[in-house]
């Protein structure tokens, strides 16, 4: 199954490409979007070494991988035709690999869920709407068993979007960091919610 496009209320999904790369060095370029991930923003190079990483990951799970979010001014669903991504806005970077990271399992049918979104797109509901979404992908059509999400402890923006969207806390740890970020001391969290759960909200 190919990574598919997705669509929300507000929102294009687009399957992460080449194409794109020019909009994840826009992302990086600041350093208060990379606040809790590095702490500065990232040169060009850097992102082309991450941008090949994701691409990787895609190909490792049928269905999982990144996307790029457009907006669609509410269009999404219903219209004729269905709205391109040149229509929209960039949004932000929505991610659900399989995991993958030294504090993750090394099971194909958990995967991470991620977002980044430019400061002019903070505070809007965004990106739990996108995670909702995701979340709707995982467990109805990639048929995951449970999605995971982790952030450093201090990082409140983003466990308010974990909470938002329905994962629950399940533990925090303490990874070894080279060069650690202010708030490392504090640790990271994990959240997470499995299939069974997550069915269990829906509506019928």
């Amino acid at each position: 199954m190919p990574q598919p496009i997705l669509r929300t209320d507000r929102l294009l999904l687009v399957p992460l490409a080449d194409r794109h790369l020019d909009l994840e060095v826009e992302l990086d370029s600041d350093p208060e979007v990379l606040r809790y991930l590095y702490g500065r923003a990232r040169t060009r190079d850097e992102v082309i070494g991450s941008h090949a990483n994701r691409m990787a990951l895609a190909d490792k799970v049928d269905g999982l991988g990144y996307w790029m979010a457009f907006g669609t001014d509410g269009g999404a669903r219903g219209s004729t035709p269905p709205p391109a991504e040149d229509d929209g806005e960039f949004v932000g970077l929505m991610m659900l690999p399989p995991a993958h990271g030294p504090d993750q399992p090394d099971d194909p049918t958990v995967s991470d869920l991620g977002y980044r979104l430019p400061r002019r797109h903070w505070g809007k509901g965004l990106a739990s709407e996108a995670s909702r979404e995701l979340l709707r992908h995982a467990f109805d059509t990639v048929g995951q068993r449970r999605v995971i999400a982790q952030t450093m402890t201090v990082n409140t923006g983003s466990r308010r979007v974990m909470e938002a969207v329905g994962l629950r806390y399940i533990r925090t740890f303490f990874p070894s960091w080279d060069d650690p970020l202010p708030g490392t001391e504090q640790g990271e969290v994990e959240y997470a919610i499995t299939r069974e759960e997550w069915r269990a909200t829906r509506p019928g």
